[in-house]
């Protein structure tokens, strides 16, 4: 399946890509910086699959970061991010005595490079963001269990460098003074693990995932003609 979804976004990229080199340049690039944040759950496809977990009932956390977009072509531009996101996932342990809520945080430093394909009025647009981005694991923290509950899961992350794919929509409004106001829904997926998966590991998938909604602002640079 993860072969599949990267060769699809791959896919992807390569069209829009395409769309933007066909498309005619600004007389006058626009550039925006700004900075963004919201609300998301997250969660970790496991195989050997780990039960009662799900993205839907992950508890809700925060990511924000700071934005960077330029455009030379009309539809079609670059934006380049540096995002703090809190991840990890929820997970209900039950025992002949005892239900356990489990939570495990990973938090992370992410940087996406995105292809950021716009549509509409000068003023309101709707957009579509696409592209890789990378992450590094700067705290793992979980909810402290009994000594007699252990699994693979409840072990240290091995793998603190993420790699993945990620995926948003939305729209903005430009103002003519005050910058430009955006509501985006993203979708992050890691091609990389959090643990080993080589055939002697325990885990041969154990990629996260992510579900995130975003406000931002940001001050476009005026250049001279």
């Amino acid at each position: 399946m993860i072969i599949r979804l990267r060769h699809f976004i791959l896919l992807l990229l390569l069209l829009a890509s395409s769309l933007g080199i066909a498309q005619p340049r600004l007389r006058c690039p626009e550039i925006y910086i700004g900075a963004h944040a919201g609300a998301m759950v997250s969660s970790v496809l496991f195989n050997p699959t780990v039960s009662h977990i799900d993205l839907m009932t992950s508890p809700i956390t925060m990511n924000g970061g700071l934005v960077f977009r330029y455009a030379t072509h009309k539809v079609c531009a670059i934006q380049v991010e540096a995002n703090y996101m809190q991840r990890g996932w929820h997970e209900t342990i039950t025992t002949t005595t005892q239900t356990i809520a489990y939570n495990r945080s990973l938090d992370y430093i992410e940087i996406p490079l995105l292809m950021h394909l716009y549509f509409g009025k000068e003023r309101f647009r709707g957009f579509l963001n696409l592209g890789p981005q990378i992450g590094y694991c700067i705290r793992d923290v979980g909810t402290d269990l009994p000594a007699d509950i252990t699994a693979p899961q409840y072990l240290p992350i091995e793998k603190p460098f993420d790699w993945g794919l990620a995926g948003g929509l939305g729209c903005y409004y430009r103002t003519k003074r005050i910058g430009l106001f955006q509501l985006e829904a993203r979708f992050n997926f890691s091609m990389g693990t959090l643990y080993g998966n080589r055939k002697t590991d325990y885990f041969n998938q154990s990629n996260m995932m992510n579900l995130s909604l975003n406000l931002a602002y940001m001050w476009e640079i005026k250049l001279k003609d």
